[in-house]
């Protein structure tokens, strides 16, 4: 039969996709991995892994194996998860898949005190825009913002549950162009606008008294939402433009003067974020640990 460390060796490597990377993940050494793999391929007598100088990845045979333990290891790691219960503070890892937007301005108002309750918890965040199949992925939970959610999966509020849309611009820039009155006014100012990954760039949409206006605004700047907003927003900052964009993420050069509130009364509201994680009857203890946490916060 074979050592079941090989056997988490060859696992740990499939799905991490390399002998460097999985063994930064497990506290182990590439060689000890690549001993490890070995030593199982020679036992069972077919090869597990393609190896080359560049990459790592399972044969037909490796990935059919992985696809058979992989059940049965996430029965053992949630066996293994129990007695973490029993602890006087659960530790382990907890995996967030989060847009940009979250990691700017809903977890660094939530991490600080939840590090303080539950010290023994390590907490990796993965910055991705794109929707990700969470298990896929190797995550315990995600954050977005109101999109589909798979049928097996839990939702529940994380952060404030109404949130706006902000425009704003420099002093300078009014100072020199005019502070516009009216949503339609934007189509003569200077706009920094935003492009999701699909290509698609989403108009500005304001809202007032059930009166709704969409602009298409121009401008010399486009960045990819999430990861390049913060250079549109320094570009507002010295004065290239209007900036569109989350209030709280905003707000803090609102409050440094940096840049100020225009067309506030038009600001748009929607519903915050949720934290969603598969709808299983048995949550890891890191898990369970901050979704009751979150639960007891104030927004």
């Amino acid at each position: 039969m074979a050592d079941l460390q090989d056997v988490g060796a060859f696992v740990a490597v499939a799905r991490h996709g390399g002998f460097r990377e999985a063994a930064r993940k497990t506290g182990s050494s590439a060689s000890q991995l690549s001993e490890a793999v070995r030593r199982l391929e020679a036992g069972l007598g077919v090869r597990l892994l393609h190896r080359t100088t560049r990459s790592v990845a399972a044969t037909d045979a490796g990935q059919r194996l992985l696809e058979q333990l992989t059940p049965a290891l996430d029965a053992v790691e949630t066996a293994l998860d129990v007695v973490n219960g029993f602890r006087d503070r659960p530790a382990g890892r907890l995996r967030l898949n989060v847009p940009t937007s979250a990691a700017k301005a809903v977890l660094p108002r939530i991490l600080p005190a939840f590090h303080r309750a539950y010290p023994d918890i390590t907490v990796e965040v993965i910055v991705d825009d794109s929707f990700v199949d969470l298990l896929r992925s190797g995550c315990d939970a995600g954050i977005r913002y109101g999109e589909r959610m798979e049928q097996d999966m839990v939702a529940t509020p994380i952060g404030p549950r109404r949130q706006r849309f902000a425009l704003a611009a420099s002093p300078a820039y009014l100072q020199q162009h005019g502070v516009p009155k009216k949503p339609q006014d934007l189509l003569q100012h200077i706009c920094l606008r935003g492009r999701f990954n699909s290509g698609a760039m989403p108009p500005w949409e304001f809202e007032h008294k059930g009166k709704k206006v969409v602009i298409e605004p121009h401008g010399p700047l486009i960045v990819n939402l999430g990861a390049g907003a913060d250079l549109k927003v320094d570009a507002a900052v010295g004065g290239a433009g209007l900036v569109y964009l989350f209030e709280d993420w905003l707000q803090p050069y609102f409050e440094r003067g940096q840049l100020a509130p225009v067309l506030e009364r038009w600001w748009p509201a929607f519903e915050g974020p949720l934290l969603y994680y598969p709808g299983r009857r048995y949550l890891p203890a890191p898990l369970r640990a901050f979704v009751d946490f979150i639960q007891t916060m104030r927004w």
